[in-house]
C-alpha cells in the first residue's frame, strides 16, 4: 500500500482517543485525527518521531492523520509501527490478491466483509472470504499487532477486546464445519519478531485463541516492512512470515 506524501513531527500527546498533538519539523504544532480505538499500549510516546498525511478535504474537521510512529529500539534503531487501524486490512487484501500470504494464495474469489450467521446467537462480519471451486471457501479476519513489551516479544491484544474474542467463537464454529477459518495477526511494528495471546492484558481472549486453536481455527503472522525513500516512508507492505506462540505469557 502506497501512503500519500508524508510529513513529520514530533508527537506531542494523545487524548480523548481519536486527537493527537504534534509538533511538525517546521515548527507548526497541529492537531492530528488519531485512528486507533484501542489503548495505544507501547506506541503512544511522546517525544518520538511522527508521520502525519494532510487532506484538503474541507468537510473534514482535522486536516491531518496520524499514520506512523518511530519507536527506539534496544540496540538503538529506530522501529516504525502504523497506528492507523483502517490500513491493516488494505495491507492485507492488497498481499492476497498478490498471492504473498503463505497458505492463502491461488484462491479464485476474494469478498470483503463476509457476513457469517450460524445457529443460536453467533453471527460477525469477517473481514474476508476467499473462494476457490477446488478447496472452497476460507474466511479470514485480520487482527492489527503494534504491542511489544518489554520483554521484547509481540502480543494481541493490547486491551480487553469482546469484540475480538467473538470473532474467535464464529471463526471456531465454521473450522467444526469443515470450513477452512484463519486469523491473521497483521503485524504493523518492524521490532516485533513473534506473537503471543496476552494473557496479561486479556486473559479471556488468550484462552479463548488456544481453545479455537483446538478447534481447528489456523493462526498465521506477518510482519509489516515499511518502503522508504530519503529516509521518508512512502509504502508499507506485508512483509515476512512472523511465529505464533500460543505457550508462552509475558515475564
Amino acid at each position: 500500500m502506497d501512503y500519500p506524501e508524508l510529513v513529520p513531527g514530533t508527537l506531542l500527546r494523545r487524548y480523548k482517543r481519536f486527537l493527537a498533538d504534534v509538533r511538525l519539523d517546521d515548527g507548526r504544532e497541529v492537531t492530528a485525527h488519531c485512528p486507533n480505538t484501542g489503548s495505544m499500549r507501547a506506541v503512544n510516546v511522546p517525544g518520538c518521531r511522527v508521520w502525519l498525511s494532510p487532506s484538503d478535504n474541507p468537510a473534514r474537521k482535522l486536516a491531518w492523520t496520524w499514520e506512523l510512529i518511530e519507536l527506539p529500539q534496544p540496540d538503538g534503531t529506530q522501529a516504525a509501527a502504523s497506528v492507523q487501524t483502517g490500513r491493516a486490512n488494505r495491507i492485507v487484501e492488497e498481499a492476497l490478491r498478490a498471492g504473498s500470504v503463505p497458505g492463502l494464495d491461488g484462491y479464485a474469489e476474494l469478498k470483503r466483509e463476509a457476513k457469517v450467521v450460524l445457529e443460536g446467537s453467533l453471527s460477525a462480519r469477517l473481514d474476508f472470504r476467499l473462494d476457490d471451486a477446488e478447496r472452497g471457501a476460507a474466511f479470514v479476519e485480520v487482527k492489527q499487532v503494534t504491542l511489544k513489551e518489554s520483554d521484547g516479544h509481540g502480543y494481541f491484544p493490547d486491551a480487553v477486546s469482546e469484540r475480538g474474542r467473538r470473532h474467535l467463537e464464529v471463526l471456531a464454529a465454521l473450522a467444526e464445519q469443515g470450513r477452512r477459518a484463519v486469523l491473521l495477526f497483521c503485524v504493523a511494528h518492524e521490532g516485533i519478531d513473534d506473537v503471543a495471546p496476552a494473557d496479561h492484558l486479556d486473559p479471556a481472549y488468550a484462552a479463548t485463541l488456544r481453545e479455537v486453536v483446538a478447534r481447528g481455527v489456523e493462526v498465521l503472522a506477518q510482519r509489516c516492512e515499511v518502503e522508504r525513500r530519503g529516509g521518508v516512508p512512502v509504502a508499507i507492505r506485508l512483509g515476512p512470515a512472523l511465529p505464533v506462540d500460543l505457550g508462552r505469557r509475558p515475564v
